[in-house]
């Protein structure tokens, strides 16, 4: 198993940062583990909501078939998935208010896998870190 977390403090309403959160379509241009959907992703998430994903961490590319768990607007996101090799996967997308003009927006993920033991998995949590992270500086470049 892997975990990732990461939190960062966007210039932008919980609002604001809400809408880029919950729009998968807006994915490829801050999520910096995403590659593409096959399809189009849903324009409304509900919970059951389906989606299905190619997503890459450390090189290593996987088709998740992703089912959104919660929606608590405007504040959560937990979406679970299903990859390649057992691959499950869980990310709980938050954002808080932190005044009329900011917010704080956080990534928690999971990432289990019957290859994600010893040597393999602190690597992948090492990099899924640095992924989450950097897909949060990404979201507040987009929202700046």
């Amino acid at each position: 198993m892997a975990h990732a977390k990461a939190s960062k403090n966007i210039a932008a309403s919980q609002h604001a940062v809400w809408i880029q959160l919950s729009d998968m379509s807006t994915y490829e241009k801050w999520l910096t583990i995403h590659d593409r959907w096959y399809g189009e992703p849903p324009t409304q998430l509900a919970v059951g909501t389906r989606a299905t994903e190619q997503a890459t961490i450390m090189g290593m590319a996987n088709k998740i078939e992703w089912v959104v768990e919660e929606v608590e607007a405007p504040s959560r996101l937990k979406i679970v998935g299903a990859g390649l090799a057992g691959a499950k996967i869980t990310f709980v997308l938050e954002v808080e208010p932190d005044g009329p003009d900011a917010s704080v927006a956080s990534i928690d993920a999971e990432f289990i896998s019957q290859i994600m033991v010893g040597a393999i998995g602190a690597a992948v949590e090492r990099a899924a870190n640095k992924e989450v992270a950097a897909s949060l500086d990404n979201l507040g470049g987009l929202l700046a």
